[in-house]
């Protein structure tokens, strides 16, 4: 049975493909752009495929709230990551319900998955990543305990997902999929970098598995604390020209400044600033690379005092001017 999603109110099948092992199995790089102009909102997919490993990236905008029901068969290890929106995944086997909210991942295996995506805000974003069983099992043969264990239930044929509780997105994830995304290369350069990233996420993503294990203090501990932080982050990244000092940041997400600082650190793996700084440069080097703006214009439209105060940072963070990248 191919890939399916379908409209959970009336059963109309929406979209399907063939999503088999052996379309994974590709030595060349594969893209596609996928297209769904659909009565209640369009989706657009982005897909990379290549040696067992298929990445994908998706924006999706709807015109009302809706539930999509999708299945698939295939045996596969998926790495999914809500950047926003809310996406309900059922899997008979594990008995389980996952509700991965913005700005959380998991990782899942199963050879017979099925679930509900639920609209309930109007704009989407998610970004995949799915490996075939062997392509998993080669990439982590020299992984952590945490990815051996996971390993382990693959070759038992047991359903499986990395963590009961999702995880939270941090900087360095959020860096590689901006990467991914905006990547620049093409060919066997290509195909390798974004090698290169889908093994760096999954490392990543263990990690971020380990440190949640870790006898650490929890400061965001409901959903509506992880909701407020996640407001806090795209508040701030959206004032990046003017950026709030950290109490009007606090106000402006409805959280005291203590929680902020110490919640925004545990979720996004970064101070307030630091998460600022980074995500500065990591978007003037996009911007340099498609070469659509100045270096004088890119430095003071992401707010930074002067071009060479920009200059400085950008060489300390990636080792080239910006000049260079012209």
């Amino acid at each position: 049975m191919p890939f399916e999603l379908k409209d959970a109110a009336s059963n109309n099948i929406l979209h399907s493909h063939t999503l088999n092992e052996a379309g994974f199995n590709t030595d060349e790089l594969k893209t596609e752009l996928v297209n769904l102009n659909l009565p209640f909102g369009d989706i657009q997919t982005r897909i990379w495929i290549f040696n067992g490993i298929r990445m994908s990236y998706s924006e999706s905008v709807f015109r009302e709230q809706i539930t999509l029901d999708w299945r698939g068969d295939m045996k596969m290890v998926t790495m999914y990551f809500s950047l926003k929106g809310k996406l309900l995944m059922v899997d008979k086997y594990l008995n389980k319900q996952f509700e991965l909210n913005t700005n959380q991942h998991n990782l899942f295996y199963g050879n017979e998955a099925e679930g509900k995506m639920k609209v309930e805000e109007l704009k989407m974003r998610s970004f995949m990543i799915q490996f075939t069983e062997d392509a998993f099992l080669n990439i982590t043969r020299d992984g952590n305990d945490t990815l051996k264990r996971f390993a382990d239930k693959i070759l038992k044929g047991e359903s499986a997902a990395l963590s009961a509780d999702n995880l939270s997105i941090n900087l360095a994830i959020q860096s590689c999929i901006n990467a991914v995304v905006s990547c620049k290369f093409v060919g066997p350069l290509k195909k390798m970098f974004l090698l290169s990233k889908a093994i760096e996420i999954l490392v990543l993503q263990a990690e971020s598995y380990n440190q949640l294990l870790s006898p650490i203090k929890i400061y965001a501990k409901t959903d509506y604390d992880k909701e407020r932080l996640v407001y806090a982050r795209d508040y701030l990244m959206q004032h990046m020209e003017v950026p709030p000092s950290l109490s009007q940041l606090a106000r402006a997400a409805g959280i005291n400044e203590y929680k902020l600082k110490r919640g925004f650190k545990e979720m996004f793996g970064a101070t307030v600033f630091g998460y600022l700084a980074e995500s500065r440069l990591e978007l003037a080097k996009i911007d340099l690379l498609e070469a659509r703006k100045s270096v004088t214009e890119i430095a003071f439209e992401l707010g930074y005092s002067s071009v060479q105060h920009f200059s400085t940072a950008f060489k300390k963070k990636f080792g080239v001017a910006p000049s260079q990248l012209r």
